[in-house]
């Protein structure tokens, strides 16, 4: 017997699974299905993350059905500008609005009937109008983190003046946003406790359900190869602070590792990798760009590199290096959201000096910093449990379902 039909809407088709928000997306509607939901996923195939139709033919299969609109969100100067002088809105949020992405929700609201839709991303939001003509239907809005601080951040992380007055100015925009939008929603579905009390801080009457990223325990605590005392990272390099964050410790880091730890390597991959990575030939370093398979490529390095400086939500990569007893080098923005205690699950490196010095330390003491990552595989089991969260949610929503 189904629990109830459910609708996701997402941003972009969300593949490959080689990035943290497409990892937590196919993680939801496999915690959907566990729990009897029928699902629908009705995903923009967007110009900037286009999926070709014979991959789109085989993956989430597992739902009742998936479906895609091809759009065309580029980021044009003309119109960017436009909307800097003359609105007040957020770009962002006008990219995501598209006539043949409306039309299509609107045949899907009437066939499917769901009782539930999920909003993956704050600038889908737009079409609330539409979801709203169907008043049994509940809304919840999945914030993978709160948008408004990861622009914040990196303003304050830019040098160059006018790119941080427009940065300062997006975030801005993004806050009152986010502060409008959240009050239209019946759940709100924060990843982190840490983002719910900034929820609650600016809508203090929301009503939120924390939903941190949910770890198949069964799948990830398979054997793996003989790992190498190496350095990794691997993340979306489209993503500004994955980015910068990867420049910063190569510029910064990097230099003072490779003195301290000259027999050191470090590899790092990622989608849409810039040619300017792997121009620049440094000792000891290998750029991957990105890689067929992201499980292979981090298989046989035991050290997570973990550079952010800015951004929000639950890093699901080192959750994942976790649930691997893999040992995590992080910045206090990194771990922002996981639940875990510095010197027992990771090691926190917030400038060049002190990520100099955990790697150094992880090389001299390798039976402490093995313990370390069985304590954070345990972590990962007691509190970050796939079968665990989804049950949960999905108890939340037949209860807003009522």
């Amino acid at each position: 017997m189904s629990s109830g039909r459910i609708l996701i809407l997402t941003n972009r088709v969300p593949f490959p699974l080689n990035d943290g928000g497409n990892l937590a997306m196919k993680a939801m509607v496999d915690g959907y299905n566990a729990n009897g939901w029928d699902v629908f996923l009705l995903s923009m195939n967007t110009k900037r993350h286009y999926v070709p139709a014979a991959t789109l033919a085989k993956i989430y299969r597992n739902t009742v059905a998936f479906e895609t609109v091809d759009i065309d969100n580029s980021v044009r100067l003309v119109p960017l500008l436009t909307n800097f002088f003359f609105s007040k809105e957020p770009e962002h949020a006008v990219r995501f609005n598209d006539k043949a992405f409306a039309k299509k929700l609107s045949e899907v609201l009437a066939t499917f009937k769901p009782d539930v839709v999920q909003v993956e991303s704050l600038y889908l939001s737009a079409y609330m109008p539409v979801i709203r003509q169907y008043k049994s239907i509940k809304t919840v809005l999945r914030l993978h983190n709160v948008e408004y601080q990861v622009w914040q951040r990196l303003a304050e992380e830019t040098a160059n003046v006018l790119k941080k007055l427009y940065l300062h100015n997006l975030a801005k925009r993004i806050k009152h946003f986010e502060e409008r939008i959240w009050k239209e929603y019946d759940l709100l579905l924060p990843i982190t406790h840490n983002d719910e009390g900034m929820v609650k801080q600016m809508v203090a009457d929301a009503t939120t359900y924390v939903v941190p990223f949910g770890i198949d325990t069964k799948k990830i605590f398979q054997p793996k190869s003989v790992e190498d005392w190496t350095g990794y990272h691997i993340g979306a390099m489209d993503w500004l602070p994955n980015r910068e964050g990867i420049e910063w410790f190569l510029e910064e880091a990097w230099p003072l590792i490779r003195k301290q730890v000259p027999d050191f390597t470090f590899a790092f991959a990622g989608r849409n990798m810039p040619q300017s990575f792997p121009d620049m030939h440094i000792d000891g370093v290998a750029c991957a760009g990105e890689v067929p398979d992201a499980e292979a490529f981090i298989a046989d390095k035991k050290i997570l590199i973990v550079p952010i400086r800015s951004g929000g939500g639950i890093r699901v990569k080192i959750l994942e290096a976790m649930a691997a007893g893999k040992v995590v080098i992080s910045t206090a923005v990194g771990m922002q959201g996981i639940d875990a205690k510095e010197g027992k699950h990771y090691l926190k490196a917030d400038t060049a000096i002190t990520f100099a010095e955990a790697v150094k330390w992880c090389m001299e003491h390798k039976a402490e910093a093995e313990r370390m990552g069985e304590e954070a595989k345990k972590l990962i089991i007691n509190h970050y449990n796939l079968s665990v969260i989804a049950q949960g949610l999905s108890e939340k929503l037949l209860g807003l379902k009522g």
